[in-house]
């Protein structure tokens, strides 16, 4: 019985160390999938303003990818948005949004 009990005591000390570092990867795992979701999901309003935001997103990963000026200001959807009349000043707000935000994200900020 000794013998099972030195055998069994280290082995199961083992096992339970090895199970936390699992754990804690499922954890941090989840916590990096809720704030990928946040930074790229347009906020709630009216659809000119969540496309704005969407718009915003796609032109600054563009602009990186083209080695552009970065700068919301300065996007063609900013200056021609597609849209019409009141619905500009709030497609241009949500543009200028999701650009910095995929800026900032891009930048590890």
């Amino acid at each position: 019985m000794k013998k099972l009990i030195r055998i069994a005591t280290p082995l199961i000390a083992v096992a339970l160390m090895s199970g936390a570092p699992l754990f804690a990867h499922a954890q941090n795992n989840q916590a990096t999938t809720s704030q990928v979701q946040d930074w790229n999901t347009p906020p709630a309003g009216t659809e000119q303003a969540q496309q704005g935001y969407r718009d915003g997103l796609q032109a600054a990963q563009l602009d990186k990818a083209a080695k552009r000026k970065i700068d919301a200001k300065s996007s063609h959807l900013y200056v021609h948005p597609p849209v019409k009349g009141t619905a500009r000043d709030e497609y241009r707000s949500s543009f200028v949004s999701g650009y910095e935000a995929a800026v900032k994200h891009d930048s590890g900020v």
